[in-house]
């Protein structure tokens, strides 16, 4: 009997896993990123309309890359559409606002115009932020723009930032407001005086009679000192001098001198007028005509120069002179001067025998 053979096992040959490239190995590369709002209008235009999703992909194949942002012709119009559209919103809104704000509440001039100022602020603070969502715009991204806004806040626009703070706090206290009369200096020194006509951002507006305007920081309002004619009361006492002559009657005058201010159309009743004599003049009996206006934004000069005209014609009439500056010489008898008046003496001498 015979064994029968053991079958021996036969090594088979494993199979190895196939060589990879190394470029394989390595993660996809993220694809190109653009506006996200641009790439959503596209997705849902072309869902409405195969022509205009074609117009917009002819657009958006007219591009630039930078680095892994991707920006394309299509991208550029949504981007300025989305602005304009922000603006248009914030803009409108705020006129409304405005209009909202003065129908429908009792605040005065001051206060309603601090509201338009604060409502301005909060609503073109949301459009920027409105629009930076509607661009899909992270705002990690804006880490760096966000660092050299702030240095550019400290150095470049302190003053701005400076001027906008000063006027809401100029509104919140009151001290200057619209319509307000406050004196100002031209650029010679010579000072004059002007109404408020706005307070903004950066400057307050202030008028004078001449019709120029006057553009002062808000901020060198808060910190110098300010001549205002009617923070408290609208009330201006302004002063007219006249000089009379000393042989004159001053009790005579005194009273026609009230009785040219009281004839003036803006002169308050009360407090009444008053005549102070100030003081002796060289050639003249110096007085000064003391009167109240409630409107000094019409101006001052006018009321002065309607109270001297009506004087004059009352001191016609009574007789009373305004002098003429006199002054009296005393020559000293030398002999300088005795040979000189000799001089004289013989020349008209000869010019008479002649």
């Amino acid at each position: 009997m015979s064994a029968s053979a053991t079958p021996q096992p036969t090594a088979t040959p494993t199979e190895e896993p196939p060589i990879q490239q190394a470029w394989s190995l390595a993660k996809d590369a993220p694809a190109e990123e653009g506006v996200r709002a641009s790439e959503g209008l596209k997705e849902a235009v072309s869902a409405k309309s195969d022509t205009a999703g074609s117009v917009i992909q002819s657009l958006d194949d007219f591009a630039l890359d930078f680095g892994d942002f991707h920006v394309s012709l299509w991208d550029i119009i949504v981007v300025l559409g989305v602005i304009a559209l922000v603006l248009l919103a914030a803009y409108l809104l705020s006129k409304f606002s405005h209009y909202m704000l003065g129908r429908f509440t009792k605040l005065d001039s001051t206060q309603r115009l601090l509201g338009e100022k604060l409502l301005t602020i909060a609503i073109w603070g949301m459009a920027f932020f409105l629009g930076i969502d509607l661009l899909g715009i992270d705002l990690t991204a804006l880490a760096v723009f966000s660092g050299a806004f702030g240095l550019a806040i400290g150095f470049g626009l302190q003053k701005t930032f400076g001027n906008l703070i000063a006027g809401i706090i100029l509104l919140m206290d009151k001290s200057i407001k619209p319509g307000d009369v406050i004196a100002v200096a031209d650029t010679a020194g010579n000072e004059t005086f002007g109404q408020i006509r706005k307070i903004g951002i950066r400057a307050v507006s202030v008028t004078t009679r001449d019709q120029r305007e006057y553009l002062i920081p808000n901020e060198n309002l808060m910190i110098n000192q300010v001549e205002n004619w009617s923070y408290s009361s609208k009330n201006v006492r302004m002063q007219v001098p006249v000089g009379i002559s000393y042989s004159c009657d001053l009790g005579k005058a005194e009273e026609l001198m009230l009785e040219a201010a009281k004839a003036c159309s803006r002169v308050l009743k009360s407090p009444p007028p008053t005549v102070w004599l100030s003081g002796y003049g060289d050639s003249s009996v110096d007085f000064i005509i003391h009167c109240w206006i409630r409107d000094p934004e019409d101006g001052v000069g006018n009321v002065r120069s309607e109270v001297l005209k009506k004087l004059w014609y009352l001191f016609q009439e009574a007789g009373i002179e305004i002098p003429f500056p006199q002054r009296d010489l005393n020559l000293r008898n030398n002999q300088q001067f005795e040979q000189l008046i000799a001089a004289i003496s013989q020349r008209m001498d000869q010019r008479k025998d002649g």
